[in-house]
């Protein structure tokens, strides 16, 4: 099973294993990981599962799609080029390792 790293914004590791199919917003609220709201349960309609893709990451996940672009230009956090939405980061085993970064807020 893939482990990806969240790293919370005070700097905190939390490695979760996450079956592969499964978003990181999904492993991470099913964890109850502070910091990872998910509102809309995974429709990327909220933003409020904003992350930070590690740079060395970004070629390895899936482009985000117009309708999470849209939703990134929400976050309640500084948006960076490195933003995703969580519930859009589907798990794959070419992922394993995949490293996180959880912004200051989501609300």
């Amino acid at each position: 099973m893939p482990v990806i790293h969240l790293i919370a914004h005070d700097g905190t590791a939390m490695p979760l294993q996450v079956p592969e199919g499964h978003s990181v917003m999904q492993a991470a609220v099913a964890a109850g990981v502070r910091g990872i709201v998910g509102e809309c349960g995974g429709s990327a309609m909220c933003a409020t599962c904003h992350v930070y893709v590690d740079a060395a990451w970004a070629d390895k996940v899936q482009p985000a799609l117009a309708n999470e672009l849209e939703m990134l230009e929400c976050t309640s956090s500084e948006r960076r080029p490195e933003s995703r939405l969580s519930c859009q980061l589907k798990v794959h085993a070419g992922l394993d390792g995949l490293v996180v970064r959880l912004p200051a807020t989501q609300q």
